[in-house]
């Protein structure tokens, strides 16, 4: 009889398999079973629904005064997507989108998530929350194979905006997170957040941005591979993950995720918090038309925020926050501010946003017109 392992490494391709045997062993799977029970019977449980990013979940910013136990479920999704015209990635997802969904708690709250993988999967997959603390951020107690389920419990003891992705171990690692297992998870302080002076700042809404660097293969005529299944693309893909040159640089998931008809949406004097994650690369977020008026930078809300800033850097495996107060109506592209990234590879996003202009701010004095160049313009030159 076939067992679920063998039709697992089976399923991976002949190509892979060999990598898959030794990932399997890559990472010990932690025994807690003898440690100390612990009480929390107290507590009050509630229900979170994940949404579809960049929507986050309903939540509250100042917590009550209790802690509570937060339960989350969440399915591992692999399936074939678009990322561009002709341009096909062999996902792994988390709840089927990429990035998965941010989860949103308190400081002093308990993180509780049910882990899926779909018995349609190839693949085993585990979660690793970098806002956790011990066993590989949960990864060790985690690792599930397809038609299984796991629940795990930790403690979220640090505010902040944090990463998780996947990390099955070994040569998985890598793959699985540039295929699109990472997601990004928000830790408030129990008081809510707040400026460098301490007084509280609240948000009217949050925009979750997840960037993504993709590797698809080409053929020998230059055009993007496809292919049956995940475990089929493994052996090419990793010749061009391998090469750090990434075929796109996206957000949430495909060019054009979050521009155009699926552009975001805001109104003249709402507060936006963004909140962006790069579980792979370094990247540089920019709003062109716009300030971060209070950026976390490496997403850490024990650190005060700083003001006023242009650009931020996110530090490659961390999510950062900004809020921005949306002073003018009109569009606003929100990117990667290596350009080459924004424009060739996709890593725009856009923000349309809604109210009366304020000449104050910006006034166009005069549009264009023709001048006559042998008289004007030359007090212009040094």
């Amino acid at each position: 009889m076939l067992t679920r392992r063998a039709a697992l490494m089976g399923a991976a391709g002949i190509a892979a398999l060999p990598v898959l045997a030794k990932a399997a062993k890559a990472e010990e799977i932690m025994d807690t079973s003898h440690a100390a029970p612990v009480d929390l019977s107290s507590l009050k449980r509630i229900k979170r629904k994940l949404v579809r990013p960049p929507m986050v979940h309903e939540h509250e910013q100042v917590a009550p005064a209790e802690p509570r136990i937060v339960e989350f479920e969440m399915q591992i999704v692999e399936k074939e997507i678009e990322v561009d015209d002709g341009a096909h990635l062999q996902a792994m997802t988390f709840n089927g989108s990429i990035p998965g969904p941010m989860m949103v708690v308190h400081e002093g709250d308990y993180v509780e998530l049910t882990l899926f993988n779909s018995p349609e999967n190839l693949m085993q997959h585990n979660i690793d929350f970098h806002a956790a603390t011990g066993a590989l951020g949960g990864g060790s107690l985690t690792l599930v194979n397809p038609g299984e389920k796991t629940k795990l419990r930790f403690k979220a003891t640090r505010p902040g905006t944090f990463v998780y992705h996947c990390a099955p171990g070994g040569p998985m690692i890598p793959w699985h997170v540039v295929s699109g297992m990472a997601g990004c998870i928000m830790v408030l302080p129990r008081d809510g957040l707040k400026d460098p002076e301490g007084n509280p700042v609240r948000y009217d809404r949050v925009f979750y941005i997840g960037e993504n660097d993709f590797y698809i293969p080409k053929d020998e005529n230059g055009d993007y591979k496809r292919f049956a299944d995940v475990g089929e693309s493994y052996p090419d893909t990793l010749e061009v993950m391998n090469g750090l040159i990434p075929s796109h640089v996206v957000f949430n998931g495909k060019v054009g995720a979050l521009t155009g008809d699926n552009a975001l949406h805001a109104s003249q004097g709402e507060k936006v918090l963004f909140v962006h994650s790069q579980a792979n690369r370094d990247t540089r977020p920019h709003l062109i038309g716009g300030h971060g008026d209070l950026v976390w930078e490496r997403g850490k809300f024990n650190n005060p925020p700083q003001r006023d800033l242009e650009t931020w850097f996110i530090a490659g495996g961390s999510a950062g926050a900004m809020l921005y107060e949306f002073l003018q109506p009109g569009v606003y592209a929100y990117v990667n501010h290596n350009l080459i990234e924004a424009v060739n590879l996709g890593a725009t996003a856009h923000v349309v946003v809604e109210g009366d202009w304020n000449n104050d701010l910006m006034e166009q004095v005069q549009a264009p017109v023709e001048y006559d160049a042998a008289y004007e313009g030359k007090t212009a030159l040094p």
